[in-house]
């Protein structure tokens, strides 16, 4: 299943551990004031597995670690 939105919807995704995998796309771009994608999430409990780079944005693939 995937989810979609933005950082509201992963940080309620997240509590309810409903996320084992987590594919993150970083640009170096800030639009209005921004948004904290892991603020009120408690222990992060994910490993980065892959990180793909390219001259205008990071890719990073996170999974649940065992036991996390």
């Amino acid at each position: 299943m995937d989810i979609a939105g933005g950082a509201s919807t992963v940080r309620q995704a997240l509590g309810a551990g409903a996320i084992d995998e987590l594919a993150l796309d970083i640009a170096p771009v800030l639009l209005g004031g921004g948004e904290r994608l892991f603020d009120g999430v408690g222990t992060f409990g994910f490993e980065p597995v892959e990180i793909l780079h390219s001259p205008l944005t990071t890719h990073v693939r996170h999974r649940k670690r065992d036991g996390g």
